[in-house]
């Protein structure tokens, strides 16, 4: 089974790569590609127009093993969350996209007008979209794992320290009643946290926390209660340890 998963790993990741180099060639917005989101349009404008065809989400695969993030996120929630919560999202969205016969061409125009879509589209799409953005925030543990440069240069200046930071984020994360989200967002080059409900995100456009998503943390219970039962303050301490602080790094720098 580790064989066929690191051959699926090599598969996947020399995939996404020439993946982005095409999309950056035909000038398709990146984040549609490393999210999941497939635009229709074959000139590559994801402005809207020009295609019939509507807005489909897809699953990338992971990318690393479902136990890669042990003991940290155990490999049986990793497997769940990503076959069972993502795929019905993902499913959800695009039936409801061809049902209610919505046009917009990216996530973005989505999200932007999402207040005058179904709440069908609404949760799934923005739960489509979280996932695939959260996936990609994940790595395996390391060392002493920390920011560096000028991600950790803007971290440092926004909010004192990375220890303020993560003191702030945590509390935005454990704060959250019920189901929802943590963010760290750049709002016009300005870096702040909050917290959306639900399956909501910083690109809709009737949320209270608005921006470009550079970190995004899952607080819904699904993503930690096998492992941690009611301890979310635990799950959101020991999940410090697998950011994958690049990928948030590129977030900022896009």
């Amino acid at each position: 089974m580790a064989t066929t998963n690191r051959r699926n790993f090599l598969r996947t990741t020399i995939g996404i790569s020439a993946a982005t180099v095409a999309s950056t060639a035909m000038g398709v917005n990146p984040l549609n590609t490393l999210v999941g989101c497939s635009s229709p349009n074959a000139t590559g404008d994801s402005s809207g127009g020009g295609s019939d065809d509507p807005l489909q989400f897809s699953q990338d695969p992971l990318g690393y093993e479902y136990d890669a993030l042990a003991p940290h996120i155990d490999a049986r929630t990793m497997e769940i969350h990503y076959t069972k919560h993502h795929t019905a999202y993902i499913s959800n969205v695009n039936e409801a996209i061809q049902a209610e016969e919505v046009t917009y061409s990216s996530p973005e125009e989505l999200f932007a007008n999402i207040s005058k879509l179904s709440a069908k589209i609404r949760n799934n799409g923005g739960g489509a979209w979280n996932h695939s953005f959260f996936w990609k925030s994940l790595r395996a543990p390391v060392d002493g794992n920390a920011p560096s440069g000028e991600l950790a240069d803007a971290i440092n200046g926004a909010f004192g320290s990375f220890d303020q930071f993560k003191e702030q984020f945590a509390a935005a994360g454990a704060g959250r009643f019920g189901s929802g989200w943590a963010w760290l967002v750049s709002d016009n080059g300005t870096l702040k946290i909050g917290s959306t409900p639900n399956q909501d995100n910083p690109l809709m456009d009737d949320v209270e926390i608005k921006g470009r998503p550079l970190l995004g943390l899952d607080v819904w219970e699904h993503a930690y209660y096998l492992h941690y039962q009611n301890r979310r303050p635990e799950y959101i301490t020991n999940w410090w340890n697998v950011v994958n602080w690049d990928f948030v790094a590129e977030q900022l720098n896009g």
